[in-house]
């Protein structure tokens, strides 16, 4: 399946991904992964850093579920498909220089792996604000208010 523009725009825009997996036992193992980004129009990548448990999950079931959601407007995307992991070779060394394309200050050597998923599915993945007739723009400036919030230092 053809990644479209707007499902490349926001893996792009947010690059952390949640990667969903399954450990060997069958249990449900999600993770979040902030170097995800585009591979190409089928694929998507993230490095491996501090990612054992998930390396390990695909090594004995590559399916898999990364879902990117850009938390100011509730919108994004649920990828479903199959991951690879490369620890040398030319698929490390392109996502090492994707990684590098797309501003990552992530030292060379703490880099296990890189981690390629080809996307099978996708659907989009939208809050039901929007069913009850909120817009991108009010749900902005409620979740803007609401981390600015969080952040403000004490007074």
């Amino acid at each position: 399946m053809e990644l479209t523009p707007d499902m490349r725009r926001v893996v792009l825009e947010q690059r952390l991904g949640f990667v969903a997996t399954v450990t060997p036992d069958g249990r449900p193992n999600l993770s979040p992964k902030g170097t995800t980004t585009v591979w190409d129009d089928r694929h998507l990548m993230f490095a491996d850093i501090a990612s054992p448990g998930t390396v390990e999950n695909i090594a004995s079931n590559p399916n898999v579920e990364v879902n990117v959601v850009d938390p100011i407007v509730r919108r994004g995307y649920r990828f479903k498909g199959t991951a690879t992991v490369a620890t040398s070779g030319e698929q490390f060394e392109r996502g090492i220089a994707l990684l590098r394309e797309r501003g990552s200050t992530t030292p060379r050597e703490r880099v296990r792996s890189i981690v390629v998923v080809e996307i099978t599915d996708a659907a989009a993945l939208v809050s039901p604000a929007y069913d009850q007739g909120a817009t991108a723009e009010s749900l902005a400036a409620r979740w803007l208010d609401h981390y600015a919030s969080l952040h403000r230092p004490a007074e």
